[in-house]
């Protein structure tokens, strides 16, 4: 089925690594959540054209994520595939929104070259709602100071980027933002001490954001299936059928979009947080380590 599609990064140059990718991504999304549901229904193309009066070929470019597409159509098919959950529904027409939205719209990430195939994912990320982020042996990039990004890679565009990336979490605070965090990631001696100490005590001030909330996983917590990799998942609704999972693996990158994997990693997401240290237990923890530096 096309909503469990696993993909590596596009090439550069190619249509995928467009401004526009991250519409192109939202499309295809909404276009194979629109043909699971048909295929659910036993129904075929040419059944949901006639409901829209449309042509065979517009439902077969609405179902790939070809074109921006209209909320009464949407509706229509909702109504003919008997789906009535208003919150499916809701969640249907928001991504088709925010589809359309970002279709028009340049976004900042333009004003860097440099960024390369990290295009997508900055793209996609400045469209999501919610962020759930596993990580094993670095800091979530959101929760980054400058200083600890400078000691990773000493680069103006790289650390500006970066620094860009932040502004939404603080500046919306309708983006929600939930990571779980290794132990080893925070022991990890990047940069020196200083540096160290000031990204621990800028961990502990974003947890107290309300969009906010930052878990410690620590090593007494024994092995675990999340010590397979690290992975971030984007939700653009509510988190579920829509998400998509970037991850990275050596010298490449890789997407989930959708289907049964993105929900598998949904799963581990949950069972990696449940095993993690509480909010409360999580602060004191990073707290004492910044103390001992």
């Amino acid at each position: 089925m096309w909503g469990d599609h696993l993909r590596p990064p596009p090439v550069q140059g190619s249509p995928q690594s467009s401004p526009t990718v991250v519409a192109a991504l939202l499309g295809r999304r909404l276009g194979g959540e629109l043909l699971r549901l048909r295929t659910a229904a036993g129904l075929r193309q040419p059944e949901a054209a006639k409901a829209l009066t449309a042509s065979t070929t517009k439902i077969a470019k609405m179902e790939g994520g070809w074109v921006p597409m209209r909320d009464p159509d949407i509706r229509a098919l909702c109504a003919l595939y008997g789906v009535t959950d208003p919150a499916l529904v809701g969640g249907l027409l928001e991504l088709a929104r925010i589809d359309r939205e970002r279709r028009k719209a340049r976004g900042w990430w333009n004003e860097f070259p440099d960024l390369g195939d990290m295009q997508e994912y900055v793209s996609l990320e400045s469209a999501a709602t919610a962020i759930r982020a596993w990580h094993l042996t670095f800091m979530p990039g959101l929760l980054q100071t400058p200083d600890y990004v400078r000691a990773l890679r000493d680069d103006k565009q790289f650390v500006a980027t970066r620094m860009v990336r932040q502004r939404r979490l603080i500046d919306d605070p309708q983006l929600s933002l939930h990571v779980v965090i290794y132990e080893a990631a925070l022991r990890s001696l990047v940069g020196n001490a200083t540096v160290m100490r000031g990204q621990l005590e800028h961990l502990t001030t974003m947890a107290r954001r309300p969009n906010v909330t930052v878990q410690v996983l620590p090593f007494s917590a024994g092995s675990h299936q999340g010590m397979d990799g690290a992975f971030n998942i984007i939700s653009f609704g509510e988190p579920g059928a829509m998400d998509v999972v970037y991850m990275e693996i050596p010298f490449n990158r890789l997407w989930v979009e959708g289907g049964k994997s993105a929900a598998q990693h949904d799963e581990l997401f949950e069972r990696i947080a449940q095993l993690a240290l509480s909010e409360r237990e999580s602060h004191a923890f990073i707290t004492s380590l910044s103390k001992d530096l």
